[in-house]
């Protein structure tokens, strides 16, 4: 006896309608630098974010070597896109981190925060799976800002919406916090003329702090 078609047909309509959509940039890349990757004398240490990331990735390295070998992963993928998880994994499958330090919110801008929110906890669980030995370090989202005088612009009011809703599940989490919002929000100097990456003096002062919330994790 045949099934009639259309349960069939509504299956099929629900699950494309559950299918959550991409939301992509013009532009997207994905920057991955493991150094010393043949190496197993030193504590292994992983940077996750995007181009602020990679801008302070070298200085870290400096400032750690010889207690630390430092690789990163700097994309412009945004949480709620599938694609994070997926760079963030094939990472995590071949190399042990002792330590990740990781930041994820400049990027994705047409995800809501509540988008953001919702995927946040996929990331840790990722972590979990794919890292149990790792000690975790979530870096919060520098400001945004604009103008030749480097005013905090609008877009800084999502940056700490995504700041505080990352810190909640954090500290549900029990990680630990680098604060890079507070280390530059009052230090226009900090920021580049595009306001958006970091200046000389801000990735001075970034690399000085990421390294020194990497150095109490390392054992």
């Amino acid at each position: 006896m045949k099934l009639p078609w259309w349960p069939i047909l509504v299956l099929l309509t629900c699950a494309v309608q559950a299918e959550p959509a991409v939301k992509r940039e013009a532009i997207e890349w994905c920057d991955i630098w493991i150094a010393h990757a043949t190496e197993q004398t030193l504590p292994r240490v992983l940077l996750i974010g995007d181009s602020i990331t990679r801008g302070y990735s070298k200085e870290v390295e400096h400032k750690l070597e010889g207690r630390a070998y430092i690789g990163r992963l700097a994309t412009s993928k945004s949480l709620g896109d599938d694609a994070l998880l997926q760079e963030i994994a094939l990472v995590l499958r071949q190399y042990t981190f002792d330590v990740i330090h990781f930041n994820n919110g400049m990027h994705g801008w047409t995800y809501t925060e509540e988008e953001y929110g919702r995927a946040f906890p996929q990331l840790l669980a990722l972590f979990k799976q794919l890292a149990p030995q790792a000690r975790l370090i979530w870096a919060t989202t520098t400001p945004v800002r604009e103008g030749k005088e480097l005013k905090l612009a609008p877009r800084t009011e999502r940056v700490k919406a995504r700041n505080r809703l990352a810190q909640e599940l954090v500290a549900k989490a029990g990680l630990p916090v680098d604060d890079l919002f507070a280390l530059c929000v009052e230090h226009p100097e900090f920021s580049s003329s595009d306001g958006v990456h970091a200046s000389a003096l801000g990735i001075a002062a970034q690399a000085a702090q990421v390294a020194a919330a990497i150095a109490t994790q390392l054992k």
